[in-house]
């Protein structure tokens, strides 16, 4: 067993040790690539969300140097035509980039890349003796000369990919060097193509581009913006969540308001499987992705001075979706030329999800709102600061039907956003609404109404499980009165979820005066 080529299947039989979500059947489709153009993949994603894991899998299934037939049989791999076909058939290079920056002492373009080959061909010449020179430095030609030789093949694992441009994302001259040797591993003649069965890399960016064309053209890639057919193995389905709680006695709902909210055309509910593996070990919900990492580069990225990108994340802090084109990113972490460019990357860092049937993005869940919310503290935005700060007092006052209090708040938040949104438009009085209820998605799931007509917005409050808080709905009305606002919710019928609700029903009607001289807000809150 070698430390890069075929390391065995160890590190695969210690996840299966653990909570372990049964994802084996990404292998089936990289078996269907097998002996066909389409044998390379790139399947980029988030921090966390079961790169490496992928990574060890393919390892232990294709390494020819063991026998895992004791930790597939069971797995829905194993239902599959081409399970024993290509198990343990395969040499396997396994490269994980990290490692190799670890061991670095500089960035400079000999170490990385020189490093990685010279270590992969002290293997080689152990491995098959006699068949490459002592004097080989190109990794591409050492695997040529030894499949033509032993009519082997081999399957390439890179995990980590991206990790040049994001560790040394200023050294250019570095990744170009990489990009080259990838290009001479893949891109090379029908000779190379012979030597490699197949390869898997996978990282956090999409692979990188130069201009509108990729870097390593013959790769399938798979990523958070377009996962296609691999939806499913970007992170924990909702059988497979509904499934670890029943397993393990944990509120089901919590988990959907903590860490789901990824949506893909395929699969409509994907959780962060991370998050989700730790709240189950520590029996406990709560922030455990975000906060593995520090909040300094969310904060570097959201603070960036482009045109419309403060007003995109504040609305998203609101509970809104904001339309994005994804098509113009570079896939690094330096060349940015608009707002669309910074909204893509946080789609591939996992702080936004994507809608692809509508071009827009959102924060998905708690988990990731309380990382916006931590960033935000350190931007200059005071106003936004201070309303996300005082929200949990905001909600306090209105449960104690402390009317003029609440009225106060909401004209802060209002005229807090007319800076940066247009004062009078429904969606910006909506944004700031929940701007100032901002913790209360802790206790509620909101679920925003806009009757006929312009110039109001509803919202109900429905109080998830566990908790004591009332539910809520809030009406709003423009130069009327707030009596006319909660008579209003007096004469509609509410449907679904409300008509069912039995507990204390709180009514809160705002009236705002939109005249230049006024805009003065009254509330009253009455308790059903």
């Amino acid at each position: 067993m070698g430390t890069y080529l075929n390391c065995g299947n160890e590190a695969f039989r210690q996840i299966c040790s653990g909570i372990y979500v049964d994802k084996t059947n990404l292998i089936r489709y990289i078996n269907s690539t097998i002996g066909t153009s389409a044998n390379l993949t790139c399947f980029s994603r988030p921090r966390r969300f079961g790169k490496s894991f992928a990574a060890v899998m393919l390892s232990a299934y294709y390494d020819k140097s063991c026998d895992s037939g004791d930790l597939f049989d069971s797995l829905a791999i194993s239902r599959a035509d081409t399970y024993e076909k290509y198990r343990n058939q395969f040499d396997v290079i396994y490269l994980d980039i990290t490692w190799f920056i670890s061991r670095a002492r500089t960035k400079r373009t000999p170490m990385i890349v020189s490093a990685i080959q010279a270590a992969v061909i002290e293997e080689l010449k152990k491995a098959f003796p006699g068949c490459i020179d002592e004097s080989e430095e190109y990794l591409p030609d050492a695997l040529i000369r030894i499949s033509q030789q032993t009519k082997e093949k081999f399957f390439i694992i890179i995990d980590e990919w991206d990790a040049l441009f994001r560790e040394a994302k200023e050294n250019e001259e570095l990744q170009k060097s990489y990009i080259q040797f990838l290009r001479g591993m893949f891109k090379a003649g029908p000779a190379m193509k012979s030597a490699i069965a197949g390869a898997y890399m996978t990282g956090i960016l999409p692979i990188k581009k130069y201009g509108t064309e990729s870097a390593l053209t013959d790769f399938r890639e798979f990523t958070m913006a377009k996962p296609l057919k691999l939806a499913e193995y970007v992170g924990f389905t909702e059988d497979e969540v509904q499934k670890l709680c029943a397993e393990h006695h944990l509120d089901f709902e919590g988990m959907q308001k903590w860490y789901d909210g990824y949506s893909f055309s395929r699969i409509k509910h994907l959780y962060n499987p991370n998050s989700v593996i730790n709240a189950i070990a520590n029996e406990e919900l709560g922030s455990y992705w975000t906060k593995s990492e520090t909040y300094e580069s969310l904060r570097q990225y959201i603070s960036m001075n482009f045109d419309g990108l403060k007003d995109a994340i504040i609305q998203m802090l609101g509970g809104q979706r904001i339309s994005v084109d994804v098509n113009t990113f570079q896939n690094d972490m330096t060349t940015f030329n608009c707002r669309d460019d910074v909204l893509t990357l946080l789609i591939h860092l996992g702080y936004l999800a994507y809608d692809e049937r509508n071009s827009e993005v959102y924060i998905p869940n708690l988990e990731v709102a309380d990382a916006f919310k931590s960033a935000v503290k350190g931007t200059s935005w005071s106003e936004i600061n201070q309303l996300l700060s005082q929200s949990e007092s905001l909600l306090k006052a209105t449960i104690k039907k402390d009317s003029e209090t609440v009225a106060n708040a909401l004209e802060l938040s209002h005229e807090s956003c007319t800076s940066i949104l247009e004062y009078n438009d429904e969606n910006s009085l909506s944004c700031a609404i929940m701007l100032a209820y901002y913790t209360a998605r802790n206790y509620y799931e909101i679920v925003r109404e806009f009757p006929s007509g312009k110039g109001f917005a509803d919202l109900v409050f429905i109080p998830r499980k566990n908790t004591d808080k009332p539910a809520m709905i809030i009406e709003l009305k423009y130069n009327k009165s707030a009596e006319s606002a909660i008579q209003q919710i007096k004469d509609k019928r509410y449907t679904g979820r409300m008509q069912d609700y039995t507990g204390n029903l709180l009514l809160v009607g705002i009236n705002y005066d939109k005249n230049a001289g006024s805009k003065k807000h009254t509330c009253i809150i009455e308790e059903l």
